[in-house]
C-alpha cells in the first residue's frame, strides 16, 4: 500500500528548493537526507494525458517516478525540501502539486505497542467484547481531542468511534481485529 507523506508547492528561490506540504508525523525520517520518495505525477496534474511543462528555456521537464532528497530545512514553519538533480526554479515548477508517496512495506511498526499506523488498521474487523461483528475500520480521521475510527457499519451507515483505551481496550493484528466497547447510543450517532 502506498502512503502519502507530502506534496511538493511552489519553488523557494532560484536554486531550485521547493515548499512541501507535509502528510506525515514523521517528517524528519520521510524526509530525511538520501531518502527516496516515490511521485504521483498523475495528481500533479502532470500525468502521461496532461501536456509536459516547459521551462523558460523551452525544455520539456518530465516528472521522475522517484525523487532522492538531498537537504531538508524548516524556514517560518514549512518545510523546505531540495531534490538530487532538481538545481533550477523552472524544474523545481514544474514538480508543484506532485504527490509524494512511501510503500507502507517499508514503514517500521510503532516502538510502542500501543501504537498503530493507520494502515494497520485499515480493513481490522471490529467487534465487541462478545464477539458480535459491528463492521470494519474504513479510515483512521485525525481529530484535534484523540484520533476516531470511522467504522464501516453492516449496513452501510458509518460510526466515528474515539479511539481511546476506555472505548477501543483491544487492536489485535495478528486475528485482524479491533474490540470496541461502545457506551450506549455511541453507534447511533
Amino acid at each position: 500500500m502506498l502512503l502519502i507523506v507530502g506534496r511538493i508547492g511552489r519553488p523557494h528561490g532560484i536554486r531550485g528548493e521547493v515548499t512541501v506540504e507535509v502528510r506525515t508525523d514523521d517528517p524528519e525520517t520521510r524526509f530525511a537526507a538520501g531518502a527516496v520518495l516515490r511521485t504521483d505525477p498523475a495528481a500533479s496534474g502532470t500525468g502521461p494525458t496532461a501536456p509536459p511543462p516547459v521551462t523558460g528555456h523551452g525544455e520539456l521537464v518530465r516528472v521522475p517516478d522517484r525523487l532522492t532528497v538531498e537537504a531538508t530545512r524548516w524556514h517560518q514553519g514549512r518545510l523546505l525540501v531540495t531534490f538530487d538533480g532538481v538545481y533550477d526554479r523552472d524544474v523545481a515548477e514544474a514538480l508543484r502539486d506532485t504527490l509524494l508517496w512511501v510503500d507502507s512495506a517499508e514503514v517500521p511498526p510503532p516502538a510502542d505497542p500501543d501504537e498503530f499506523n493507520d494502515h494497520q488498521l485499515i480493513g481490522l474487523a471490529v467487534v465487541t467484547p462478545a464477539g458480535e461483528s459491528l463492521g470494519e475500520v474504513a479510515r483512521i480521521d485525525h481529530a484535534p481531542a484523540s484520533d476516531l475510527l470511522v467504522l464501516r457499519r453492516p449496513e452501510g451507515r458509518t460510526a466515528l468511534i474515539p479511539f481511546v483505551k476506555a472505548i477501543v481496550p483491544e487492536v489485535d493484528l495478528a486475528t485482524g481485529r479491533v474490540v470496541v466497547d461502545a457506551p450506549p447510543g455511541l453507534l447511533d450517532l
